[in-house]
């Protein structure tokens, strides 16, 4: 039997603190060491050609040529790159990734970043207009997020993306706690489906995730979050929605809970920050998650998602300058002179600020209610069309990111098959289940007909020909059961290093 099914069926009833130590002795064991690599290299054999798809037309470079290549050459071999990868996301049969997408739009994007290509924000002097586009992004992004209604300054910055958002937040949180209450041990209380990007938070900063559960509907438990709130607390967090079942957290009564003990709360919109306030006006049912709030003190909010802007830029935002200026970086004493950074960043590209400026403007709200209408319009012929067949479920009540999960059939098999019927969606796992999140992308004539046929199609296979495995099936598969967590991390690195193969 090969590690992987000895370590589900033996295994998975055993206590997690026992199969940390046991998973520690595994590794010292050369053998069994070189057992489990031989698994990863199996798993990973048979994506290696989709992982690198140009190694057979291109050939590979691994030093740089003797010569330069000429303009023309490089162009014309990026043209024909970017034709065969955007007909994989062009027609609309891929979850999330691209949120746009429209030619007239991308078009725009590029004439906009080519003008402003050699921008700097990190030189303010020198590009004033850098500093003029990042300051009006977080401005409109915050009006539309309920800024005003408290009375209170709501404040920000722009980012890279919503990892970048979600870190610097909690780095603000983690210092503003050691100054002002002597917390020396952080704490960060989140369901448990809140995005990755607070873990590496954690991972980063040192603080410890107390994990709350979430019910039948995908939402955190309120009763969770009271209990695991404590002295060491720094900040609450929930999304709006989340990004694996598109649940909408009780924001308000955990909020409320973070503001009764004098702690923080961070609304997660990086997903739902350009949906959920025109969904409201559109006359969905949308529950309070912004400023309005009293006891959301910090959002994440990406305008490279449903902003639709080019990939690159997010929104971080505060209920006050304070809560901000832990965010920010200053050094005074530097022999190449005073030096401060708002985010992560030293340089970065000032053409992705404008992008993301001209993006909002040309929208215009009129525009993102046009769009987030078409969106969930779509996404309700989705969604019946999943609850249409009888051996899948829907998660939840969401509204435009759709997970479901089977009872009877292996999910990552019926999403492999949707794969290969041209289909690009994302699996998950704790439930084991396959989400869509739609796009604008989705919204064109025929796509839902498309969707509803084919997952149709899928499940019927998957129903003829159960056990069958292919493609990333037992890799979803094994992330899915393997109860020993640290060899799924190691596979996955492998996957990395795999990326990086040249």
């Amino acid at each position: 039997m090969d590690p992987i099914a000895f370590s589900i069926k033996y295994l998975s009833g055993l206590d997690p603190r026992l199969l940390s130590v046991l998973e520690r002795q595994v590794k010292k064991v050369p053998a069994l060491r070189r057992l489990i690599e031989s698994e990863y290299d199996k798993l990973l054999r048979d994506i290696e050609d989709e992982v690198k798809p140009y190694r057979k037309v291109y050939g590979s470079l691994d030093r740089l040529p003797a010569e330069g290549r000429s303009h023309e050459e490089i162009l014309e071999e990026m043209e024909a790159i970017r034709e065969r990868e955007a007909a994989r996301w062009r027609s609309g049969y891929v979850s999330g990734a691209v949120y746009h997408g429209d030619d007239r739009h991308v078009e725009f994007l590029n004439k906009v970043y080519a003008i402003n290509s050699q921008s700097n924000p990190l030189h303010s002097d020198l590009w004033p207009s850098t500093s003029r586009y990042d300051a009006e992004v977080v401005a409109m992004t915050a009006r539309m997020l309920g800024a005003g209604a408290t009375g209170d300054e709501i404040c920000g910055t722009v980012t890279s993306g919503g990892t970048e958002s979600i870190l610097l937040a909690m780095k603000s949180y983690r210092d503003r706690a050691r100054e002002t209450r002597g917390v020396r041990r952080p704490e960060m209380v989140a369901p448990v489906t809140a995005h990755a990007a607070f873990d590496k938070a954690c991972q980063y900063f040192r603080i410890k995730k107390v994990t709350v559960p979430v019910g039948r509907d995908g939402r955190a438990l309120v009763g969770g979050v009271k209990e695991a709130i404590t002295r060491k607390t720094v900040v609450v967090v929930g999304s709006a929605p989340s990004f694996p079942h598109g649940a909408i957290d009780p924001i308000a009564e955990m909020s409320a809970l973070a503001a009764r003990r004098g702690i923080g709360f961070h609304t997660d919109a990086c997903l739902g920050g350009f949906v959920l306030p025109w969904a409201e006006k559109l006359g969905y049912d949308v529950p309070p998650f912004d400023f309005r709030l009293p006891g959301v003190t910090s959002m994440s909010v990406d305008t490279h998602k449903f902003g639709y802007a080019a990939k690159g830029t997010s929104v971080v935002l505060y209920r006050g300058k304070e809560l901000r200026h832990y965010q920010y970086f200053t050094t005074t004493d530097w022999p190449g002179g005073i030096y401060f950074s708002p985010t992560f960043a030293g340089s970065r590209p000032g053409a992705l600020s404008a992008a993301a400026w001209a993006t909002m403007v040309s929208m215009g709200e009129k525009g993102y209610l046009e769009a987030t209408r078409r969106i969930l319009e779509t996404a309700s012929r989705f969604r019946d069309a999943i609850t249409a067949i009888p051996e899948l479920e829907v998660i939840g009540n969401p509204l435009w990111v759709i997970a479901f999960t089977s009872r009877s059939l292996d999910i990552y098999q019926v999403m492999q098959n949707m794969t290969e019927r041209g289909w690009n969606l994302n699996g998950l796992h704790k439930p084991s289940c396959v989400h869509v999140c739609i796009t604008l992308r989705h919204t064109q004539p025929g796509v839902a007909d498309r969707f509803a046929q084919d997952l149709k199609a899928a499940v019927e296979d998957a129903r003829e020909r159960p056990g069958v495995h292919e493609g990333m099936a037992p890799i979803y598969g094994m992330a899915a059961t393997l109860p020993l967590r640290g060899l799924v991390g190691d596979m996955l690195k492998h996957y990395m290093d795999l990326l990086y193969k040249v």
